[in-house]
C-alpha cells in the first residue's frame, strides 16, 4: 500500500466511503470470488434487503443453496422471488427467523435443522442488525439492539454449532471503533438517556470480540470464524436510522453490492481458510482498534461469553 493510500485510509472518510472502495478494489482479483458453490449450503440473516440480499444473490449465482433467514415473511418471499428471477435457481429459500425473540430463534432453528436434514452448513453469515433510535425491548425484556445484534445470533450459533462445517462470518460495522468492549454497559438494564448509536457501536464491538472468542472455541479444521465491516453502505437501515448521516453522505455511500464484496470474498477465497479470528475490511485483515484503550482484554472477553451463554442457556434445553 502506498504512502498516499495510507494517508487516505487514516482519514476514515476517504476509506469507508465509495471512493475508498474504488481505490481498494483496484487491487482485487476477480478469480478469488469466481468459485462454483454448487452443493454448498449458506445461511444469511437479514437477507431480504441491503447487504444481505446482495450477498445472497451472488451466492445463488455461484450455485449455492441459500437460506434467507428473515423476520418479515412478505419481504423474505419477495427477495427470494427476485433472486430466482435473476438466477433461475431452484435452491434459494427463506426461513423465518426473528433474532430479537429467543423463543422464536430456538423454535425456528430446530425446524431449520429439520429442513436441512443432516446437511452441513458451509457458510453462516450473521448479517442482520438494527439501530433503533428509541429504547425498545425484546419479548424476553432485553434492549432490542442487544437482543437482535448479539443474543439471537449467539443462540442460533449454539443451536447450529455441530452442523457448522465451513465458515462463519460476523458482519460488524466501522462504528465499532467508537466503543470499547464493555459487558457492563452492553447488558445495562436502564438508560438515563438512550443513545441508539452508542448501543449499536457496543454490539458491533462485541461481535468483533466474539469472533476472537469463537476462534478459540471452534476447531479451525472444522470451522473458521471471521468478522468484517463493509464500510459506509447505502441501505434502508442507514437511511432510516441515520437520516442526518444519509443526507450528508448519500452520494458517497457504497452500494449494497460493494458492501457485500468482502463477505462474498470471505465465503469463497481459500485465503479465508488459512487462519481464523481475523477482522477484515475491503479484503484486507485490519486492526480491531484505533486507540489503545479499545483493545480487548481476556477478562472482558471471557465475561462476554459467560454472560451470553447464561442468557441463551435456558433456550437450549
Amino acid at each position: 500500500m502506498t504512502l498516499w493510500n495510507s494517508i487516505l485510509d487514516a482519514s476514515v472518510i476517504e476509506s469507508f466511503d465509495l471512493h475508498g472502495f474504488e481505490r481498494h478494489s483496484k487491487h482485487f482479483h476477480s478469480h478469488e470470488t469466481d468459485v462454483d458453490l454448487t452443493g454448498k449450503v449458506a445461511l444469511v440473516t437479514g437477507a431480504n434487503s441491503g447487504i444481505g440480499f446482495a450477498l445472497s444473490l451472488q451466492l445463488a449465482k455461484r450455485g449455492a443453496t441459500v437460506y434467507l433467514l428473515c423476520r418479515n415473511p412478505q419481504r423474505a418471499q419477495e427477495a427470494v422471488d427476485k433472486i430466482v428471477a435473476e438466477t433461475q435457481s431452484d435452491t434459494v429459500h427463506w426461513h423465518p427467523m426473528d433474532l430479537s425473540d429467543l423463543e422464536h430463534v430456538r423454535d425456528n432453528a430446530l425446524t431449520l435443522l429439520q429442513r436441512l436434514d443432516g446437511q452441513s452448513i458451509d457458510m453462516f453469515v450473521q448479517n442482520a442488525g438494527i439501530l433503533p433510535l428509541e429504547e425498545w425491548r425484546s419479548p424476553q425484556g432485553f434492549e432490542l439492539t442487544l437482543a437482535t445484534n448479539l443474543l439471537g445470533h449467539h443462540l442460533l450459533t449454539r443451536i447450529l454449532e455441530e452442523h457448522l462445517k465451513g465458515r462463519m462470518l460476523l458482519i460488524s460495522s466501522g462504528g465499532m471503533y467508537l466503543a470499547p468492549l464493555s459487558v457492563k454497559e452492553l447488558f445495562a438494564d436502564k438508560f438515563p438517556k438512550f443513545d441508539g448509536v452508542r448501543r449499536y457501536a457496543l454490539t458491533k464491538r462485541a461481535q468483533v470480540a466474539l469472533t476472537e472468542i469463537y476462534s478459540t472455541i471452534f476447531d479451525p479444521s472444522e470451522l473458521v470464524v471471521h468478522s468484517m465491516h463493509p464500510g459506509w453502505v447505502a441501505t434502508p437501515g442507514v437511511e432510516h436510522s441515520l437520516p442526518g448521516f444519509w443526507k450528508r453522505m448519500e452520494h458517497r455511500l457504497r452500494t449494497p453490492e460493494q458492501g457485500a464484496d468482502t463477505i462474498l470474498w470471505l465465503c469463497t477465497t481459500e485465503r479465508a481458510m488459512q487462519n481464523t479470528g481475523q477482522f477484515w475490511f475491503d479484503r484486507m485483515s485490519r486492526k480491531t482498534h484505533i486507540l489503545p484503550w479499545q483493545r480487548h482484554n481476556k477478562r472482558e472477553m471471557n465475561s462476554l461469553l459467560q454472560r451470553l451463554d447464561e442468557v441463551v442457556r435456558p433456550f437450549l434445553s
